[in-house]
């Protein structure tokens, strides 16, 4: 009953509530059913503080050179977590870490399952958000300014005024860099043709004509060079519009569509679309190199501390796996694609099928029986319960070939 593969897969552990999922995942539906090389990096906020993040750098290096990680959720960490784990410093987030060593862009998708409610009910098919996870209001240099002052802004042997404060205020300045804009268009249209979707880029370049525009720019250049023979062989499209403009239209549209985003906007707009499709516990997350060859996927939600200390008190939780086990599953399914390996992706798709059957025949965790009977429900079953009932489901899948 088992699939094999030969070339690792970087497995990253985590933190909390996420962690102890992952171990029953791993558990009830990984090791049963796949086996292969896993080399696995302990991302816990205990031991990257050990490690001085060092284990961080290290499972980076791993994924680059293996070509496929999984990752668990992680803590990163505020003021409050520095006290509650006596850590060394407030360490950077492990994801931003990755995203930088690799260079890559995140592709967050939700999972769609038909008995889930949608807020945006027009919404049929994926919309795949890709945020450029690099610079902008993420890596700014702010400061509170007093009244009086003068700001100017000095770029080699060149200065210019920037502002006049007539009041007390604050100043904020950010940046972005040719080379990962480039690395962000080339990742976005090789994700886009993957999937056979047509591909938008959302920027306000109408206000910020020199920052907005370089992102415009750069990814009609690199369209037009590299990339509009494949589309028009596929019949796809890659348009830019202004962001109020695609927002407006997303809202109306049937989705099935790859959403280029800045940052900022990216980061916002992915909660946005996760709540109109459901829920944040139904969203993937797929960081991907430019070339399309290196690639870390994860669940979109964080550790779910609520829950973790009411399981550290012995309290049964209901707490949504899904994400988590399609973290795993879309590791195996680019992992497959990588080495031709196409028994390992139809596992992997079998899984993703049996998640969704156990929901839509009536089997869900506390969360998604509240979008689907209401806040005052009863009708939930355990995270281990609902994993035991995905794993019956898988079984059956597979006895049917």
């Amino acid at each position: 009953m088992k699939v094999k593969f030969h070339n690792p897969i970087v497995e990253l552990s985590g933190d909390e509530m996420a962690q102890v999922m992952w171990a029953w995942i791993k558990d009830i539906l990984i090791r049963p059913y796949f086996e292969g090389p896993i080399i696995t990096f302990d991302l816990s906020i205990q031991n990257r503080d050990r490690t001085e993040d060092g284990v961080t750098i290290e499972a980076a290096e791993a994924i680059k050179n293996h070509k496929v990680g999984v990752k668990c959720a992680t803590i990163t960490p505020d003021e409050q977590r520095v006290r509650e784990f006596n850590l060394k410093k407030m360490w950077p987030s492990p994801n931003g870490t990755i995203r930088n060593y690799l260079n890559g862009t995140v592709f967050r998708e939700p999972i769609i399952i038909n008995s889930i409610p949608r807020l945006v009910p027009s919404w049929k098919k994926p919309i795949v958000i890709a945020r450029h996870a690099y610079g902008d209001q993420y890596k700014p240099f702010e400061l509170k300014v007093a009244r009086g002052t003068s700001i100017k802004i000095s770029a080699g042997s060149e200065e210019k005024p920037a502002f006049h404060f007539d009041s007390e205020g604050v100043f904020l300045a950010m940046h972005n860099k040719l080379d990962s804009v480039e690395g962000f268009a080339r990742s976005v249209f090789n994700y886009a043709l993957m999937r056979g979707y047509d591909c938008y880029l959302s920027t306000k370049n109408t206000i910020l004509k020199i920052y907005d525009g370089l992102f415009k720019e750069t990814f009609e250049n690199i369209f037009e060079s590299e990339f509009k023979v494949k589309f028009d062989e596929l019949n796809l499209k890659y348009e830019h519009r202004l962001i109020d403009d695609m927002v407006a239209r997303v809202l109306k549209s049937e989705g099935g569509f790859v959403w280029a985003l800045k940052n900022y906007d990216g980061d916002v707009q992915s909660d946005m679309v996760a709540q109109g499709f459901g829920s944040l516990g139904l969203m993937t997350s797929v960081l991907l190199s430019p070339d399309g060859q290196i690639v870390e996927t994860e669940a979109a939600h964080g550790t779910v501390t609520r829950h973790f200390r009411l399981w550290q008190k012995g309290v049964a939780v209901s707490t949504n796996p899904i994400a988590s086990i399609f973290a795993w599953t879309q590791g195996f399914k680019y992992r497959g694609l990588f080495d031709k390996n196409d028994e390992l992706i139809k596992y992997a798709d079998k899984l993703e099928q049996a998640v969704i059957m156990t929901v839509e025949t009536g089997c869900y965790t506390r969360d998604l029986a509240v979008l689907i009977e209401g806040e005052t429900t009863t009708n939930f079953v355990t995270t281990e319960a609902f994993l035991e009932k995905v794993r019956q489901n898988f079984e059956q899948s597979l006895s049917e070939n």
